[in-house]
């Protein structure tokens, strides 16, 4: 195993692009002196350090992975095993994952009292506002993962939820759990009107359109002042109530009425607990639509639409259904952002929110739900993770803020990722339809003969 040019290149090539990267970060460090002048810090030892340790990284993998993959070389009997379900073990999983779902408040509020993060940054950062993204992830994974339309503009079906919810609750009077299924329908209205100009296109193209059209939306947010307030946004929106009763601290709420004293966790376990019954049945209809004719539909035109006419399905409701499916989803998400936080502007619904959405579905792999999941887990929480790495500043300099570099820590992540597993997170589905029933671990694979 000898030092080849090709894994010199590819060595040079990772020390050159840690050594951009380090450069506007770690070597020209900025502060402010008493002058209240802008002074430049050189750090050149540690950016070179840095190039240096990737350098030799990637020339030791390069040497070391051709070793290893040639020693984990499958056999023909391995892979006959490998057909074999996975271990009964995984099976657990799920319940472990919803088990702790179901727990996670209480669990944040022990270590808020044990002087942990504030309860608030507990529940609503990594608890809500992760929920959230998965209810629109999995809204977006029907259009872009399943029917394979790729949506630019999911935002602005998440805007005509939170907005539609927001006017009729605050001029009409309307209760949450009216304006929630409305927001979701009103959402799905405007997925059918804006499938009607893509039915004839294809890939680019229908990006751009639904770029357009979110655009447009955001416009009408922005200029149509007398009803949606501009960039004033609306403000004072009812918040949820539990069979009429108030959660807050005001007579005649439900603590009151039970003679508990208030605290700001019993509105905040109860909006977590909403948003994820929302996302777990956004969860179980995808999986269920998966199965169902319109699904199988969606996945044969994601993979050839000119088959599918072949085979007699209705593309044109098959486009149209999996805009509204995916648009109705973001319009319950848009309604509860609205009812959560009680105001809303445009600027909650920009292109960014749907860089982030589509980023979600990518990253968590086309199609896949559970992937969904990871994905916004991850992508949301890590970047308000990356706020608290106070522990960076001791390998960056004092100057250093994890706040201000925390998106572009986070991009070189995702790329770093994209490169390892460009299919995403979970690259494999199971089957919407089995021909035979599946094999018990253990049991010998087919053949290919058989």
């Amino acid at each position: 195993m000898g030092i080849t040019a090709e894994a010199i290149k590819k060595a040079l090539l990772a020390a050159l692009v840690t050594l951009g990267l380090a450069f506007p970060i770690v070597a020209l460090q900025t502060d402010v002196n008493l002058s209240n002048q802008l002074v430049l810090i050189g750090r050149w030892g540690l950016t070179f350090a840095l190039a240096g340790i990737a350098f030799v990284g990637v020339l030791l993998f390069t040497l070391v992975r051709p070793a290893v993959i040639a020693r984990r070389a499958p056999s023909t009997a391995a892979k006959a095993v490998s057909t074999a379900p996975p271990h009964p073990f995984f099976r657990f999983l799920p319940r472990i994952g919803l088990a702790f779902l179901l727990t996670y408040p209480l669990l944040a509020l022990g270590i808020s009292l044990a002087g942990g993060p504030g309860l608030l940054k507990l529940v609503d950062t990594y608890g809500i506002q992760i929920l959230i993204y998965v209810l629109l992830g999995l809204g977006l994974n029907i259009i872009l993962g399943l029917a394979g339309l790729l949506d630019l503009g999911y935002v602005a079906f998440y805007a005509v939820g939170a907005y539609s919810s927001a006017l009729l609750t605050t001029t009409f009077g309307l209760s949450f759990w009216i304006v929630l299924p409305l927001g979701g329908i009103l959402a799905a209205l405007w997925g059918v009107m804006i499938s009607l100009p893509v039915l004839r296109l294809k890939g680019d193209y229908i990006a751009i359109v639904t770029l357009a059209f979110a655009e447009i939306v955001r416009l009408v947010l922005v200029n149509w002042v007398p009803v949606t307030g501009g960039y004033a946004g609306v403000s004072n929106i009812p918040k949820p109530t539990l069979f009429g009763l108030s959660l807050g601290p005001e007579p005649g709420s439900l603590t009151s009425l039970l003679g508990i004293p208030y605290s700001p966790f019993y509105r905040l376990a109860f909006m977590y607990y909403l948003v994820l019954a929302l996302a777990l049945a956004a969860y179980l209809v995808t999986l269920r639509l998966r199965t169902l004719p319109v699904g199988r539909a969606w996945e044969a035109m994601r993979e050839d639409e000119i088959a599918c006419r072949s085979l007699g399905i209705n593309t044109t409701a098959t486009k149209v259904s999996a805009f509204a499916a995916g648009a109705f989803f973001g319009g319950i998400a848009g309604a509860f952002f609205a009812a959560h936080y009680g105001f809303i502007s445009p600027k909650s619904f920009e292109f960014m929110e749907s860089a982030m959405i589509v980023a979600i579905v990518v990253l968590g792999g086309l199609g896949s739900t559970i992937g969904v999941v990871i994905a916004a887990t991850l992508m949301v929480g890590g970047t308000e993770l990356l706020r608290e790495l106070g522990v960076l500043k001791a390998v960056f300099g004092s100057g250093f803020d994890p706040a201000q570099y925390r998106m572009l820590l986070f991009g070189l992540a995702m790329v770093v990722l994209m490169l390892l597993r460009p299919k995403g997170l979970i690259s494999t589905r199971e089957p919407t339809v089995r021909l035979k029933p599946q094999p018990t671990r253990g049991a010998p694979a087919v053949s290919a003969a058989e």
